[in-house]
This record gives C-alpha cells, sequence and structure tokens, in this order.
C-alpha cells in the first residue's frame, strides 16, 4: 500500500472516531487553531514571501497568471479574515446529528431523516494558502476527516499553515490523529484518486483544466466548478445608477474570483442610454472591453467579440459586452454560454426578476446586487470549501450543511415486512 492510500486509510479511520466528537470538543480545536495561527502570524508571512518571490520567476515565464500570483499572497488583512474566518464557524450551529424529520410509519415503527459527515474529503486547490484553514474548519465543525493538496507555488505557505494546525490540534485531548493531512506532489495527487475505497468525495478548487482533470481521473466523486463564468443581464427596466454600482463591483472589485462577471447582456432599449457611463468607468478601472458590433457603434475603440469571448472566463480586467433584445434572449445566452455559478438580472420589474430567477439555469441567481457575494463567507456559512455548479447534494459555495449528508434511522419493535404483505398490519397512511 503507498503512503498515500495509507493517509486515506487512516483518515477514514478518524473520521469514524469523529462521529463521537461533542461540538465542545471541536469548538476547543478551532479555538486552539486560530489562538496558533495569531501567535504564528510572522512565520506564516515569512514562508509566503519565499513563495512569492519563487511565483514572480513562474509569472514571468508564463507559467501561472497574474490572477494566480495575486491569490497566493497572504497579508494582514487576509490574515486577520482567515482566522476570523474559523472564530465564525465555531459559532455556528453543528450540522451532524441534525433530526431533518421523523415520523411514524406504522404503529410501532419510527423513521428518521438524520444529518451525518461525508467521512474523507478531498481538497485539491490552485494558489490561495488561505483556504488551508477555511476548509480545515469545516471538516472538524462537521466532523470529517479532509486530504489537503495545495498548489506547488504556494507550498511553503501551505506547510507552515498545515503544521500550525497539526501542532494545534495535538494539545486537545481525545481528539482524533490523522483527522488533518496535507499531500504535496502530482504523484500523490494520482494516488489520492485512487483511493475511492477510503475517501468519499473529492473538492477541486481551481482552473477548468485541474477540474477536468480529476474527473476523467477518479472513480470517487467529485464536487466543484470548472468555469466561473458570471453573467450581469441590464434589463430595460434597470436603474441606470444602481447598475453602474453592481456592474464595477462585480468586474472590479476582485477581477481574479470566479464570482467576477465576465459578460454583461444589455438590453437595445436601455443601451443608448447607459452605454457611455459604463465606458466610461470601466475606462476608469482600465478594463479592456470586448463587445458586439452594436456596442462598438458607441465604443469604437472595444474590440470585436468572438464567439468564444461568450464561453470565456476571463479572470482579469476584461469585459465582453452583448447587445440582447428581449429578457428571453438573455436567458437563453446565460443558459448555453454560462457555467452555471452566478447570474444577475439589473431590473425594478418583479415580473421580469422572477422570470429570470425561474428560468436562469445557475446555482445563484441574484436581482439588483453584486455576483462577489456568491461565498460562504458573505452567505453567513462562516466560510466554504469551494462553490458547486452541480445539480446533485450540494450547489453553490458550500459549507458545513454542504460536508454532511444524511442517514435514515428505522426503529421497530421487532416488525416484518411479512405482516403487511398478509394483510395483518397496515402503514400509516
Amino acid at each position: 500500500m503507498s503512503d498515500v492510500l495509507e493517509m486515506a486509510k487512516n483518515a477514514r479511520e478518524a473520521a469514524i472516531n469523529a462521529l463521537q466528537l461533542s461540538d465542545d470538543l471541536k469548538k476547543n480545536a478551532l479555538s486552539n487553531i486560530a489562538i496558533s495561527l495569531e501567535e504564528n502570524k510572522t512565520k506564516i508571512i515569512e514562508a509566503n514571501k519565499i513563495d512569492l518571490d519563487l511565483a514572480k520567476k513562474l509569472l514571468f515565464d508564463e507559467k501561472i497568471t497574474q490572477s494566480a500570483f495575486n491569490r497566493l499572497k497572504l497579508d494582514e488583512n487576509k490574515m486577520r479574515d482567515m482566522i476570523q474566518g474559523i472564530r465564525d464557524i465555531i459559532n455556528l450551529d453543528s450540522p451532524v446529528n441534525k433530526v431533518l424529520w421523523s415520523k411514524q410509519i406504522a404503529v410501532g415503527i419510527t423513521l428518521k431523516k438524520i444529518t451525518c459527515p461525508i467521512g474523507v474529503i478531498g481538497v485539491i486547490f490552485e494558489a490561495r494558502p488561505d483556504v488551508i484553514s477555511q476548509i480545515t474548519a469545516l471538516s472538524i465543525k462537521s466532523s470529517n476527516a479532509v486530504i489537503l493538496k495545495g498548489g506547488s507555488e504556494a507550498k511553503n505557505t501551505n506547510n507552515q499553515i498545515f503544521n500550525i494546525i497539526v501542532s494545534a490540534l495535538k494539545n486537545i485531548k481525545d481528539f482524533p490523529s490523522n483527522m488533518v493531512n496535507i499531500i504535496n506532489s502530482r504523484d500523490d495527487v494520482n494516488e489520492m484518486l485512487k483511493a475511492d475505497e477510503f475517501i468519499n468525495l473529492i473538492i477541486p478548487r481551481g482552473s477548468n483544466s485541474l477540474v477536468k482533470y480529476i474527473k476523467s481521473n477518479t472513480k470517487i466523486p467529485v464536487l466543484g466548478h470548472s468555469d466561473g463564468i458570471c453573467h450581469i443581464y441590464i434589463d430595460e427596466y434597470a436603474d441606470i445608477e444602481k447598475t453602474i454600482k453592481v456592474c464595477m463591483d462585480s468586474k472590479c472589485q476582485y477581477p481574479a474570483a470566479c464570482n467576477s462577471v465576465e459578460t454583461i447582456l444589455i438590453h437595445e432599449k436601455i443601451l443608448p442610454n447607459i452605454i457611455n457611463r459604463l465606458f466610461s468607468e470601466f475606462t476608469k478601472n482600465q478594463v479592456k472591453i470586448i463587445a458586439d458590433d452594436n456596442i462598438i457603434k458607441y465604443i469604437p475603440s472595444a474590440i470585436k467579440a468572438s464567439e468564444d469571448d461568450w464561453k470565456t472566463e476571463y479572470s482579469d480586467k476584461i469585459i465582453s459586452l452583448k447587445t440582447v433584445k428581449t429578457i428571453n434572449d438573455a436567458i437563453t445566452h446565460i443558459n448555453k454560454y454560462g457555467s452555471g455559478h452566478t447570474d444577475c438580472i439589473m431590473t425594478e420589474n418583479n415580473e421580469n426578476v422572477e422570470k429570470f430567477m425561474m428560468f436562469v439555469d445557475s446555482a445563484g441567481v441574484y436581482n439588483n446586487i453584486s455576483t462577489r457575494f456568491a461565498d460562504g463567507y458573505r452567505y453567513g456559512f462562516g466560510a466554504e470549501v469551494g462553490i458547486s455548479t452541480n445539480k446533485t447534494h450540494a450547489r453553490g459555495p458550500v459549507g458545513l450543511e454542504g460536508l454532511t449528508i444524511y442517514k435514515y434511522r428505522l426503529y421497530g419493535q421487532g416488525d416484518i415486512v411479512d405482516d403487511f404483505i398478509n394483510g395483518s398490519r397496515e402503514f400509516i397512511k
């Protein structure tokens, strides 16, 4: 058995032992992690500086993107948010052993649907070392064991944070060892993807190519999203001031994020009233504009859009603009080219809001609000392990509830099916 398979096996045993952990013990473990990270901030930032120096060459050689480089950096603000995220999770209700519903199906027979952990989760992510603490905290709170694999560009930071977490957990009496694990190489990833006997779920966080590779090379269920092609549709009934503000935040607040808007669809009736404002604000923010022929009439400096632009996640200060004749055209475009992540309608027309919300097939559908709100922390989940565009189990930002499943518990008194077959007993209708 390889080292990674042995790790996965041990993580499975830890996950079973974690079923008996009290919420108070888990809170103590998370509090200890938060304190240890606070006390060791300087070490973490120093390790991050080493990674950043190495990453500058990767950036120069075009082996990583500018957005990946930006996500790699840890500063005081990110450290503060990282530690606060753990403390927020401490205060959330425990997601396990919740009775979702209970009913008597026959006299003396009770059926209950109760939440439980998934088991062992493998999380593969790129660039962002701060997610280690988020994922660890969510996993501990939901009684799941976790195997982490960060990008090689953040190896020093990842290992420093991981070592601090593991040291903090060793001081918690009765906390299972092997609950939090880390692997470092691509070979380790390939071994992990074979560990379907022990690992219950893989969550990839990264590029389209990463997610596709994971899905194509494992039998383990995969939860995640490959692209973040988010849209804003500016309806004919949109409030222009609100719209300008929301469009700028959605694109410019953090362009590298998967919830940054990539395409803005503009109803032809409002186009003449808003396009110059959009152009002015995007220009101020150094955003490159790609547009259809209709919009180029107003913005001659814009680059003519190709078919590929409608299905591209730029993750940069680039925006594509397209004119539509109706709300139905906007919905059709989004469902054809979007990635099912997050899409927004800017309008004051309630009927159009409901139509958009009903027919746009995405994990998040918004009205008059920035797409950048698509985030577990902003949803009040404490943090997230990723965004899911799946249509099973969990969708959108995946927080504590997304790391649980459920089981049916049936309580009887020596009951047998034959009694119901021969008609001597009946189910309650």
